[in-house]
This record gives structure tokens, sequence and C-alpha cells, in this order.
């Protein structure tokens, strides 16, 4: 027969909303330099951590070798960036090197994984390190509400009531929900005073075709591409490269991920923005209009064939027109100038994205104008501090989102600790 959970105390000297990345690392840290003060973390999930888990395909993408502001969107770069030089990428390497986790480098992309290839010796490693400085976690106690009051604050569940002189907030944001982070946070900073930006939406996560697009029938396909996101006006608003995969429902892969909270914003603001595709990267559409000019008796499917995926190549010259068994010689200009648009510009109608559910990240959240940076405070409620993914800030693939987790979640807890 199990025993029950512990219950948490009744009084604590910071209670810690959410033992995610962002929380553990504060309270490691707030932990560290605050002997004798009670730290407690508080996680709704009976196991805490679920995203690191589930990161990197069951890797854990710790961080990137080269992180700056410009890897993320959200708040200004300049506050972004603030943070970030608390606690760089360096920094991030030491530290778990440190705690046991040697990180070693994925040459072709700069990512750093742990050398173990396990993310569950990331999240192993952090618990160790939380317990070793003093913190005290205790799952699963969902926190429901947290009051304001005279001398601090109360943070009320199913487990009762704990009064606590400081509260960090680190419950993740709406993204996979299925790990705890369901937004309740979001609700919890709202009462509190704190001000949300006006729209909290998917971020990293995968696009969708209309039903009956061609691209939909070419599921499991994977190309390189250049994605670009253009404004009703013609403006360039966003760029990403890399795989894109086709799949029943659209598109993902890593290219799509991270163009993604560029195409939700701007189909939000732009109703004509749109979204293309050059699947021959670094080939812009005269360079492949000249190529395609002597093709003489070789077939515009061969010459694509050797540069695209079989299918890619035949569904791309079929969409523009352009008969498969036909010899170069034989396309028309006007043929000629569709392939080309098919294959360097095709336009991509997305019609919505797949959700919280396959999201990698939130964007939108509390604006960093709304927080302290040096202590990551919130100005409207001394006391309270906020980490990780309910600030608005969203990093690119590549472990740029755990980058702000462990930054973010460091200077909160530093600032605690005094």
């Amino acid at each position: 027969m199990s025993s029950a959970p512990p219950c948490p105390p009744e009084l604590a000297d910071v209670a810690i909303v959410g033992a995610g990345a962002a929380g553990l690392m504060a309270g490691i840290w707030a932990g560290r330099g605050s002997a004798g003060r009670r730290i407690v973390l508080l996680d709704g999930a009976r196991r805490p951590g679920a995203k690191i888990l589930v990161s990197g395909g069951g890797r854990c993408n710790v961080t990137h070798d080269q992180v700056d502001a410009s890897a993320y969107a959200g708040s200004s770069p300049h506050a972004i960036g603030k943070v970030l030089r608390r606690f760089d990428a360096c920094r991030t390497a030491a530290f778990f090197s440190e705690i046991g986790v040697p990180l070693v480098r994925e040459e072709e992309t700069g990512k750093l994984f742990p050398a173990s290839g396990r993310a569950r010796s990331v999240l192993e490693a952090l618990l160790k390190a939380a317990k070793e400085a003093g913190a005290e976690l205790f799952p699963p106690c969902r926190v429901e509400s947290v009051t304001r009051t005279a001398e601090g604050f109360v943070l009320a569940g199913q487990f009762g009531l704990l009064r606590a002189r400081r509260v960090v907030l680190a419950t993740g944001g709406k993204s996979l929900p299925e790990t705890g982070s369901d937004g309740h946070g979001f609700a919890i900073a709202r009462s509190l005073g704190l001000a949300l930006t006006e729209r909290v939406f998917p971020a990293l996560v995968p696009l969708t075709l209309p039903p009956g697009h061609f691209l939909r029938a070419l599921t499991g396909v994977s190309a390189p591409a250049l994605l670009e996101l253009w404004s009703g006006a013609g403006k360039r608003l966003a760029a990403a490269s890399g795989a894109v995969l086709c799949a029943h429902f659209g598109l993902s892969g890593p290219a799509v991920l991270d163009i993604s909270r560029h195409v939700n914003e701007a189909r939000h603001r732009d109703a004509k923005a749109t979204l293309t595709a050059n699947w021959l990267p670094g080939t812009p559409p005269a360079e492949l209009d000249r190529a395609l000019r002597p093709l003489g008796a070789e077939r515009p499917l061969a010459f694509l064939r050797g540069r695209l995926p079989e299918r890619l190549a035949r569904a791309l010259c079929e969409h523009a027109g352009v008969h498969v068994a036909a010899p170069g010689s034989q396309l028309t200009r006007a043929a000629r100038a569709a392939l080309v648009r098919a294959v360097t510009r095709l336009p991509l109608p997305i019609s919505g994205d797949r959700g919280f559910r396959y999201a990698e990240v939130t964007a939108g959240g509390v604006p960093l104008s709304e927080i302290r940076l040096q202590t990551m405070e919130a100005r409207a409620c001394p006391g309270l501090h906020l980490c990780g993914e309910i600030c608005d800030v969203d990093g690119k693939i590549g472990g740029y989102n755990f980058q702000w987790a462990w930054a973010s979640g460091y200077t909160a807890g530093v600032s605690l600790s005094h």
C-alpha cells in the first residue's frame, strides 16, 4: 500500500510554484545562498520535469554553443539579452558539468546535449542539486491561487494553505499541457496585478495546410528549404532555413517550427501575409530559370530529381502544370516560369497550427517590462518573482528556450538568497 505524498509546511521563506527547468534552477540557486531559510518547490505533477524528459527526442538539448537575444522573440532584445548575460551558455555548461552532467556539442548544429545522451540524467541531476541546496520538493501539490498579504503571500490548493515571504512563479506557459503547463500560471500572475500580452499563442508548432493541398499527400517527405514570411505589402517579415517535413496535416520540421510563431503573429495582424518555400535554398529564381533553359532532351523532372526527393520533385512539376515525361525543350516560357515559382517561391496557404498540445513553447505571457531584470521581481508586486516560459520570451529550436529557463531561473534564485 503506497503512502500519501508528504504535505508542504504551513510556512516557508520562499515558495517556488513549478518544478520544471526554471523552477528547479531558481530553487538550486536560492538554496545555495540561503542557509537556514526554508525553500519549497510545489508542482502539480506527480513526477515533475516531464518537459525535460521529452525534449530533444529524449536527449534534452540543454543549450546552444552560441546564444544571444537574436534567437528570441517576444519582449525586447535588450531586455532578453540583459537576463541571458547573467548566466550565459558557458556558465550553463560549467554548471551542468559541476552537477555531474557534462555536455557535448553536436558539430553540425552547435546544440549541446548531455554526454549520457539521456534527458533523465539532466532531470535527476537538477533534482539532486536542488535537494543538496536545501530546497524541498513537494509533488503533486497544485497551487490554485496566490494571495498577497501584509506579511507576504498565501498559496492555496488541495494541500491546504502555505504562507511564504516570497514567491516564484515558474509555472511554464500553455505548451504540452499534458506535462502540467496548462496556463494557470497566467491567471495567478494576473490576479496579483501583472499585465499579460494581448495574445498568448503556440510557438515552435507544426503548421496546417487546407484539406486537399498537394503537400499533404507527401507524408514523410523531408527536404531542406528556405521559408520566408511576407507581409501583404510585400515586406519580408521573417525567414527560417532547415528541414521541412510534409505531413498528413500540413508541415513540420525545424524550419517550420522556427517560423511558426512569426506566421501565427502575422496571420493575426495581416490577413494578406503569406509564407513561401524555396525548395532549393541558396538558388534564386533567376538562377533556376537559367538552369532550366538549356535542358534539351533532359526532362525537368530528372533535373529536379537530382536535387530534391523524387516525390517532391514530381509533385512540384505537377503543381506547376509541367508534364513529368516532357523534355526540357518542350517547356514554354510560361511553364518554365510556373515551375520556377513552384520550386523557389511556392506559396504555402497556412490555415492554422496544431495547437498547444503539439507546441514546444508558448509565445506571449508576462512582458519583461513588468519585471525588474536584475532580480526577475514583479514591479507591481514586490516579493513575487517570475522565470521561464511564463515570461514573454520564446526562442528558436536548438536549446534556446532551456537557456532562457536556466538564465531567468538563476537570476530569480540568486536574488532570493539576499
